[in-house]
């Protein structure tokens, strides 16, 4: 491995070394069935990336030399490219996956609690309706998460991923929870004062 790619290596983003570890099951793909599965597998516990985000790190991965890709051939009415792990690869990868100082803390977006945050600006029945509605969303990513624990149950070599998805399962049930007792937590407030206790004077709402 040259200088240049030994630097690029030590820059891949994550998303490379996901699409990387679909890579790394067995058999090969094209760009559209590693969308496929990343959609009914990591975004579940990580993100799904994009088709094109997909593509540009298929094309690092072979520059690399982590990846290598054959074209078919005229038997298919349409020419597809796919894409299998190489050696070096495989290595890095494993590699990789065993730094845990690399792994970081889970980072927490919930876009409906910035809105909740932001309350004293909405109707209480509209932040009503967007627990109800997120609820309603989360019920049908457990029943996704749920098909795919299914699909991939009994084969030996998606033993880990279902252990992801099993703790997905878990998540998202959770979720469910935490969403109801925020409806709780609304429904006490109402009738209480808009601005109960003293004024924060300007003063932001921390300790000290």
């Amino acid at each position: 491995m040259t200088s240049s790619q030994e630097s690029k290596k030590q820059e891949l983003p994550p998303t490379a070394w996901a699409v990387l570890g679909l890579l790394s099951f067995p058999g090969e793909r094209t760009g559209y069935e590693l969308k496929k599965w990343a959609d009914s597998s990591l975004r579940f516990f990580y993100w799904s990336p994009a088709i094109s985000q997909i593509y540009a790190e298929l094309r690092r991965l072979e520059e690399l030399g982590y990846a290598a890709s054959v074209r078919s051939g005229p038997e298919e009415a349409r020419a597809k490219r796919r894409y299998a792990i190489t050696g070096a690869g495989r290595e890095a990868l494993a590699g990789w996956a065993a730094d845990t100082g690399e792994a970081g803390p889970p980072v927490l977006k919930h876009g409906l609690l910035l809105r909740i945050w932001l309350g004293h600006l909405a109707e209480p029945e509209r932040l009503r309706a967007m627990v109800g509605e997120h609820l309603e969303r989360t019920r049908g990513e457990l029943a996704a998460v749920r098909e795919a624990m299914e699909h991939a149950s009994g084969v030996p070599e998606w033993t880990f991923p279902t252990l992801a998805l099993r703790w997905s399962e878990r998540q998202h049930l959770a979720e469910l929870e935490l969403a109801e007792a925020l409806l709780t937590d609304l429904d006490g407030l109402a009738g209480a004062p808009a601005h109960p206790g003293r004024q924060a004077d300007g003063d932001a709402p921390t300790p000290g």
